[in-house]
């Protein structure tokens, strides 16, 4: 692995909170995602199985792990299994976990080979109740993929009939809401890698750069970091191409004159970094870019410090939008009269302002979350604000990844620059050396 190993005991702690919530004669079942198939006999790159990594930091494919706190026998109680290397496997794809690697990284004494997982489950099955498993019921998913935790249910159900099948979701999504510190740690380490790769970016644009080579100074950086890569498919976005929300072609020349948004994150330890910024193609500013971006931050300022405890997300969310309504009023996107006219079901700040402000942060980026549970100390969330003015080609985000604690939230963030004198100081900078 490229990352730092955590401390085992992380895993031990987050298995014994989940455990702390489990019913009598309860099995959990976790495994491993898929290495998903391109064409031909090509694959893509393994991503672990968030909820498998964050109850035991195993990172191959082909893991499972079975938790069992009233298995008869102690040994019994965790178990991992991983996969059976080989000299044929050592010689094409590489080296696979040792039975005691696996055991040091997670903090489970029982690993067994993934061939014997059957077995041990059928020894155990007797004495259980109740089944948990997991599947993706994250409010965004629309994924029409099969995974292999969702194959695994349709086995368990069709072996284990009587069983009662329990849902490891609304146990787990709660727990991982609030963080460790060896994962905001993690948080922290991914961010830091984030911010000189945007310092790089700073030194690189200007105009007649191609979206697709600041990409490129991005992935240089991550890499160099011993970062995983990107987080998410990055944004790269400049000109008109910043008001389209999920816009990832990355292939277009920045033109003089342009603002660039950047939308991008590095990942670190299976753990997301997810970073905005907008910065003048040419390193200044025009006074209209200027007024509509102070408006963002002024909108970013007001919503950090508005995340709080006791918070609900859905409160929050309209506090910024009512908040983010009087900022476009002052940049004569519409009137106070026109507000007071418009029609409530579809409120005129939408048109410029028609995304969420906050979402949790982890080991996946939209991380998972309950928006029916108030914030609390411990919670990573973004913040990002922007506003999209179609018509004059300006779309401008701020983003930054707030840690949330008993007093005003921490910005986690705090070293990456986002000033305007800050940004076109550190542009300038480079077009002398130019």
């Amino acid at each position: 692995m490229r990352y730092q190993p955590f401390p085992s005991d992380l895993f031990s702690k987050n298995r014994n909170k989940l455990i702390a919530e489990l019913p009598p004669k309860s099995i959990v079942l976790i495994c491993s995602n898929d290495i998903m198939p391109t064409n031909a006999d090509g694959s893509m790159g393994f991503k672990q199985q968030t909820d498998l990594f964050y109850l035991s930091g195993l990172d191959q494919e082909e893991t499972l792990l079975l938790i069992y706190p009233d298995a008869p026998e102690a040994h019994l109680r965790e178990i991992a299994f991983v996969r059976e290397t080989s000299e044929l496997i050592a010689i094409w794809e590489g080296h696979k976990y040792t039975k005691e690697e696996a055991r040091t990284i997670s903090g489970i004494e029982n690993i067994q080979w993934t061939s014997n997982f059957e077995a041990i489950l059928k020894t155990l099955a007797y004495s259980a109740e109740t089944i948990y498993m997991i599947d993706n019921e994250h409010m965004r998913n629309s994924s029409l993929v099969e995974t292999q935790n969702a194959r695994l249910v349709k086995e368990i159900k069709d072996k284990y009939p009587l069983h009662r099948i329990g849902r490891l979701a609304p146990i787990l999504n709660t727990l991982r809401m609030k963080k460790e510190p060896a994962e905001i740690k993690a948080l922290q380490k991914a961010i830091d890698i984030t911010e000189a790769s945007f310092r790089r970016v700073l030194a690189f644009t200007k105009p007649g750069v191609w979206e697709n080579e600041i990409e490129a100074e991005f992935i240089h950086e991550f890499i160099k970091s011993r970062s995983g890569g990107f987080a998410y498919t990055p944004i790269i976005a400049s000109g008109a191409n910043a008001c389209v929300l999920h816009y990832i072609e990355n292939e277009r020349i920045c033109q003089d004159g342009d603002l660039l948004l950047l939308d991008v994150g590095a990942c670190y330890g299976n753990y997301n970094a997810d970073m905005t910024r907008t910065i003048p193609v040419n390193g200044k500013f025009s006074p209209r870019q200027k007024e509509v971006y102070l408006a963002v931050q002024a909108v970013l300022n007001y919503a950090t410090d508005l995340m709080r405890p006791g918070i609900y997300w859905v409160d929050y969310q309209k506090s910024v939008e009512q908040f983010m309504e009087e900022q476009l009023i002052k940049l004569g996107l519409f009137t106070r009269q026109d507000v007071d006219n418009q029609d409530p079901s579809s409120p005129l700040f939408k048109k410029y302002f028609m995304h969420g402000v906050a979402h949790h942060l982890g080991l996946d980026v939209h991380d998972v979350w309950d928006k029916y549970k108030p914030f609390e100390a411990g919670m990573v969330l973004t913040c990002e604000p922007g506003i999209y003015i179609r018509e004059e080609g300006i779309g401008i985000r701020l983003e930054n990844n707030l840690l949330i604690t008993d007093g005003p939230a921490i910005n986690l963030m705090a070293n990456i620059p986002i000033d305007i004198d800050e940004i076109e100081a550190l542009m300038s900078n480079k077009n002398q050396v130019d």
